[in-house]
């Protein structure tokens, strides 16, 4: 089936479980997940619904925590250099702007050395009476501070729950101030309801920048190379001066010329295809740059096709394979140190969907165990429909099944279990909320904040060297293990099975005389007999 061009005409991106087919609550094999996703399009086992095979999800009755698209939208657009960002919202929302200013400072000096710039965003402080009589008035004022206060040159707007909820016209007010202001004023529909996953938010600031930033291509510059990107290190500027390339960065730390300038670049790459699906697929329909289609940057295979696709796409296969060459020479004897080291060690990976994937891939190629996963959702498919981008196939194919591969969205109650039945020695993470609890379990955890730090050849020797530093915590875990009591009932520590409350809701009952209500966190459930 042909993919459906992206519709630029409207400011509201399509949510993910639409577009993509997204889940957030699945539990099984890997393999067993990728053949119910049927990349292919295909009937599969599973009823087809829009453009991707929409599977039954074990869908919980409740959940204890979760993200927010419109935090995507404040850690991609807020990162943009020359630009700021306005919340439609209330202070509430704007709870997270320290923490992300921190991160702008620490992504800045990472990546240009430069440590005096701050993160240029406010917020329209909605109140109780706005939530009555309207908040476009405020909205006008917020944008026009902002513009007078720090002379950007471009200001996004991003919406929140409470502005979805009482109705106000963002995208009249910023068609509006951009006539007054003589600069463009950016709407983003990125409220946290809107979709029932998170990454739904970095869609939405990429349709933003495809829509109303990047402009016709002046001229081709071959050597140029869009990278979609977080805020980690910066692996890509060494690795491309090996093949006489440039990177252009977006979204995080690039500059609004930058972006301006994505449609005159010869490729387009990211690393993680969930964040980077739709703004590669976007400049390929609007301006002919091609997407890299190939396993992500990770692990020897994964690098290597990525490479190869790089340079057939910029002509410099000869170069290519030259730096493949010589970068496997290098980091081969490494490797088998670490091989030696991290025998029978056993790893379990919980981060982001693509990124989990290529996480366990090089977990592998330092023959290190991993039974288990927690990934947050799951893509069926990515923008460009090209199998070559099918990550959960590749890690099957390249290095084995996952007999315990788990969908959820960051579910604490449930990660117990999940460690329980496969016992790992440490735990890799991106998102803080589920290392605490591995330490409450005696499970050390790595975190890779740094997403950057596990891409390329050397991001095999980088993960090697995080894994035996976490391994040697492994006493501290269980000092804390020793003196910490999880705050679950014990009938729900004996279970052992996550997704049991998901597979049997029944379970959750109001008062009855015939069952025998135990508190899980805050909710009453019935005992079986066992």
């Amino acid at each position: 089936m042909a993919r459906k061009p992206i519709n630029f005409k409207t400011t509201v991106v399509e949510n993910r479980e639409h577009r993509l087919g997204t889940i957030t609550s699945w539990d099984g094999s890997a393999s067993e997940l990728a053949e119910l996703s049927n990349y292919s399009l295909g009937d599969g086992s599973c009823s087809s619904k829009g453009r991707a095979c929409q599977f039954c999800e074990q869908n919980s009755p409740f959940v204890q925590g979760s993200s927010c698209s419109e935090s995507m939208v404040l850690c991609q657009l807020g990162y943009v250099r020359g630009a700021a960002l306005v919340q439609h919202s209330p202070v509430g929302c704007a709870v997270s702007q320290a923490g992300l200013n921190t991160g702008f400072k620490l992504g800045l000096k990472r990546h240009y050395t430069i440590e005096n710039e701050e993160y240029m965003m406010a917020t329209s402080n909605l109140e109780e009476s706005d939530m009555v009589f309207g908040g476009a008035d405020k909205l006008r004022q917020a944008v026009t501070d902002v513009f007078e206060r720090v002379h950007p040159k471009i200001i996004f707007i991003s919406s929140s729950c409470a502005t979805a909820i009482i109705g106000d016209d963002i995208d009249g007010v910023a068609d509006e101030l951009q006539e007054q202001l003589g600069i463009p004023v950016i709407p983003t529909h990125c409220e946290g309801f809107r979709s029932k996953h998170w990454t739904t938010g970095f869609d939405a600031s990429q349709h933003a920048i495809l829509r109303q930033i990047v402009q016709k291509p002046k001229k081709k510059q071959e050597d140029l190379v869009n990278v979609v990107h977080l805020f980690g290190s910066d692996v890509f500027t060494p690795m491309f001066k090996e093949l006489n390339l440039r990177p252009n960065f977006a979204v995080d730390f690039g500059t609004v010329e930058g972006l301006q300038q994505l449609s005159e670049a010869a490729c387009t790459v990211g690393f993680c295809y969930t964040l980077s699906s739709y703004l590669g697929a976007g400049l390929e329909q609007e301006f002919g740059v091609p997407e890299v289609h190939a396993p992500q940057p990770y692990g020897i295979e994964g690098t290597s096709a990525w490479l190869r696709e790089i340079g057939r796409l910029t002509n410099r296969e000869e170069l290519v394979e030259k730096y493949i060459a010589k970068e496997i020479k290098r980091i081969t004897p490494k490797i088998k140190e670490f091989k030696k080291k991290l025998k029978g060690v056993n790893g379990f990976v919980s981060t982001g969907s693509a990124y989990a994937h290529a996480i366990v891939e090089v977990l592998r190629e330092l023959d290190i165990q991993v039974d288990g996963t927690l990934v947050f959702h799951h893509d069926p498919i990515y923008d460009s429909q090209d199998p070559r981008q099918d990550t959960l196939a590749h890690v099957i194919n390249t290095t084995g099944d996952i007999p315990f591969f788990s969908v959820g969205n960051r579910q604490q109650f449930q990660f117990y279990q999940l460690l329980k039945r496969v016992k790992p020695d440490f735990i890799a993470v991106r998102h803080g909320g589920l290392a605490s609890l591995a330490s409450y379990v005696g499970v050390p955890a790595l975190s890779l904040g740094d997403e950057s730090s596990a891409i390329g050849f050397q991001g095999i020797l980088n993960l090697g060297e995080l894994i035996i530093e976490t391994l040697a915590r492994k006493r501290f875990s269980n000092d804390i293990a020793a003196h910490v009591k999880l705050p679950y009932t014990q009938w729900w520590l004996d279970q052992t099975d996550p997704y049991i409350l998901a597979k049997n809701p029944g379970l959750i009952y109001e008062d009855d005389e015939d069952t025998i209500p135990v508190e899980v966190g805050r909710v009453p459930v019935q005992l079986e007999a066992m």
